[in-house]
Order: structure tokens, then C-alpha cells, then sequence
């Protein structure tokens, strides 16, 4: 399975976002230290209601949990835009 809906995956079962994008921006870093040993670069947009309440830094944090393991090697860099329904 590709990163992408891996990631795609992780994140829908953690959060149950209303809207979620996820972009593989990899090919933009090519040569990059990162790139090199196989981590991917990616930007995540994500809607859920479960970001109520919570400052950006914590739904950053909450983000990096459900990715888990991913973030060690697959994931190199993560760009995230976390918003409430509210916030849109």
C-alpha cells in the first residue's frame, strides 16, 4: 500500500475528519538528506471535530500519534493544516 493512503488511513481512523488531503511532496526534495534514506515528504489537511479546543501544537502531537511508527522512517517531513469544522 502507498504511503499516502497509509497515512490517508491512519488519520481517518483516529480522528473521523470530515475532510482530509494528503500530498505526497517527495519529488520536490529529491537529493534531500531525508529523501535519501527513504523518508517521504508530505502535507496533510485535515477537518474533524476532535480538534475542538485543542492549540495548534496539540493537534500536531495528536497527528504524529495516530502516524506512529510512520513518522520514524516513512515520514520524513509533515506539513499540517489541522482545523475544526468550525474554523473553515
Amino acid at each position: 500500500m502507498e504511503r499516502v493512503t497509509l497515512i490517508e488511513n491512519r488519520l481517518r481512523e483516529a480522528f473521523t475528519p470530515q475532510k482530509i488531503e494528503v500530498r505526497d511532496d517527495s519529488r520536490l526534495h529529491a537529493g534531500h538528506e531525508g529523501a535519501k534514506s527513504g523518508g517521504g515528504h508530505f502535507a496533510v489537511t485535515i477537518v474533524s471535530p476532535t480538534f475542538q479546543d485543542k492549540s495548534p501544537v496539540q493537534r500536531h502531537q495528536m497527528i504524529y500519534q495516530a502516524l506512529g511508527d510512520m513518522m520514524k522512517k516513512e515520514i520524513h517531513a509533515l506539513s499540517i493544516q489541522a482545523f475544526t469544522p468550525d474554523e473553515l
